[in-house]
């Protein structure tokens, strides 16, 4: 996990990097994307951390589960905190990327989650 310095709309902005089999992940204002080596992109939206899939939250780096916030059937709105973790002594919130509703938790507080693991799945509500 490398500290770096984004662009983004003319703004630097801090956030972490690391890679994974291939794949580059980068996590920035509690968004998180993936980059992979075949040159395909996916945006992680506000908290899908690294999962194609916006209501899927996925871990953005390995690191330590420090609090749920949410519970299965819990409705949540767009940017709301779904989950804070830890990773080399930093705090992240991982987000909703739409409005819905919760649909599983599979992740506790103390947990140890690996890079990419599903933390949580999300009904996201269609416009």
């Amino acid at each position: 996990m490398k500290q770096v310095q984004f662009e983004i709309d003319g703004e630097l902005v801090n956030g972490t990097v690391a890679s994974k089999s291939g794949t580059l992940w980068a996590h920035v204002n509690g968004r998180t994307f993936t980059v992979e080596s075949a040159g395909r992109t996916r945006r992680g939206g506000k908290a899908a951390a690294g999962s194609a899939n916006p209501g899927e939250i996925a871990a953005p780096m390995p690191g330590k589960i420090i609090k749920v916030m949410v519970a299965p059937g819990t409705a949540v709105e767009a940017g709301q905190v779904v989950i804070v973790m830890e990773a080399m002594k930093m705090e992240y919130t991982l987000k909703a990327a739409g409005a819905g509703t919760v649909s599983t938790i599979s992740c506790e507080a103390g947990e140890q989650v690996p890079l990419g693991k599903i933390l949580a799945k999300l009904e996201i509500k269609k416009d």
